[in-house]
């Protein structure tokens, strides 16, 4: 029974571990992504603001699409930050209930495994009680 269930709880490790690498390689592919397309969107804001400086003239417009490009990055970098903070919640909310799924199964795994040797220990007892008085 004890190497039985040492080998589920090695198994449940071996499988909470794979899940465990699974989702942080979906995270960080996920964030990756999400990093790459902001990059790829700020670069094109920023060509397209080079573009219309230049054809500009007047000094005010030219204030003005700078303080635009001012802005549009400042909106992408906190939608950066918050599509992070996103991530990061939704990851360790993944783990919390992975946890407690793991820990809940475990209590009755060990449940069982204690109900298994209780009835187990009880028969041996009353076996034996049962030999002392054939003897």
């Amino acid at each position: 029974h004890e190497r039985e269930h040492d080998r589920e709880v090695s198994e449940l490790a071996a499988k909470h571990s794979e899940e465990m690498e699974k989702l942080r390689a979906e995270l960080k592919e996920e964030q990756r992504r999400l990093l790459d397309e902001l990059q790829q969107q700020m670069a094109a804001t920023h060509r397209a603001e080079q573009e219309q400086a230049q054809l500009q003239s007047q000094t005010l417009h030219s204030l003005e699409l700078e303080a635009l490009r001012l802005t549009l990055n400042n909106m992408h970098t906190s939608q950066l930050e918050l599509t992070q903070s996103n991530l990061r919640k939704e990851k360790e909310t993944a783990l919390m209930e992975l946890r407690e799924m793991l820990n809940d199964k475990r209590a009755q795994e060990v449940a069982i495994l204690q109900s298994r040797h209780q009835l187990e220990w009880e028969r041996i007892k009353e076996q034996c009680l049962k030999e002392k008085e054939d003897l």
